[in-house]
């Protein structure tokens, strides 16, 4: 069993307006843009971060805005929900806030002992907001005052027709089964507070189609690239293919496709997003992977503006 995980990293998803994308997280759900980039295979797309002052794996959610994309089919082999923690007693100023907003399918439910607050992002990409303890200090230059504003991320929801194989590589992953409650489990780790997976059982529910709206793939946190290595060798081990370390500049990545169909990343908290900007203006400007530098001219006049 590993020991190197310590919760989730970042979760990617793919959006169909970069504008719309980023109004949504910074205005209504008030976190900060830490990293305005580009997609390291397409150029032409927006790869915008959003998450706590200083985008701490745990609190980042980010986004390949791919213009006009046609809508994703939720459906199995797939992230179903993202839910971010938020403080307790603070979901009902939260539903007034999101029905100020109109923001679509708003529900207030309780699992697991938690009240959470789901609905839709503007992707029709499921969210949740959850009442839990979180000691994470939240970003409150957003607009959000500090005894609401989201922690970071409480929590992943995979939507599986069979859960039984994933479950077991999370188990060696270092995942822990600590609660079940209808075709849900919980499993949690000791790690950075973003330490909540949860596996749904949807034998009968269609595959999924990928699109706007649909979680492009769930990163794990690691320390470095020596943890980042053994992991990639366990997993070897088990028969996954895991490609070669990548470097994407604010970390180092691996991938692999869990059993469930979900792709899997396992992400280094090295060096972090103020390599290439001071920590005081991150994702204020257009940064570029090297590769793509000498597009910068193009990419800024064609690039839809995101503040306008």
């Amino acid at each position: 069993m590993l020991d190197q995980i310590k919760g989730l990293h970042h979760v990617t998803v793919l959006a169909s307006s970069a504008r719309a994308n980023n109004a949504f997280f910074t205005g209504t759900l008030g976190l900060r843009r830490v990293k305005k980039t580009v997609n390291f295979d397409a150029p032409d797309v927006y790869h915008l971060y959003y998450g706590d002052e200083r985008g701490t794996p745990g609190t980042v959610m980010t986004y390949f805005p791919f213009p006009g994309a046609a809508p994703g089919r939720r459906g199995t082999g797939e992230i179903s929900s993202t839910a971010f923690t938020i403080p307790r007693g603070s979901a009902e100023a939260w539903a007034e806030r999101l029905t100020q907003a109109r923001v679509m399918n708003l529900d207030r439910r309780t699992a697991f002992g938690e009240t959470r607050l789901t609905f839709t992002g503007p992707d029709g990409e499921g969210l949740a907001l959850v009442e839990a303890e979180d000691a994470r200090t939240p970003w409150t230059g957003g607009g959000v005052d500090g005894d609401m504003a989201i922690q970071g991320f409480h929590s992943v929801r995979l939507r599986l027709a069979d859960a039984a194989p994933t479950a077991e590589l999370l188990r060696f992953m270092g995942y822990r089964e600590s609660a079940h409650e209808g075709a849900v489990s919980r499993f949690e780790i000791d790690g950075n507070g973003a330490n909540v997976l949860e596996v749904e059982a949807a034998p009968d529910d269609p595959a999924a189609r990928q699109s706007a709206g649909s979680v492009h793939h769930v990163a794990f946190a690691v320390a470095d690239r020596t943890q980042q290595a053994e992991v990639r060798e366990a997993l070897a081990g088990q028969g996954f293919h895991v490609t070669p370390q990548i470097d994407r500049d604010y970390f180092y990545a691996i991938y692999f496709r869990g059993p469930g169909g979900v792709l899997f990343e396992v992400a280094t908290n090295e060096p972090g997003f103020a390599i290439d900007e001071d920590a005081a203006h991150l994702g204020e400007a257009l940064k570029l992977p090297a590769q793509h530098a000498h597009l910068r001219a193009r990419l800024e006049r064609d690039l839809e503006p995101l503040d306008a």
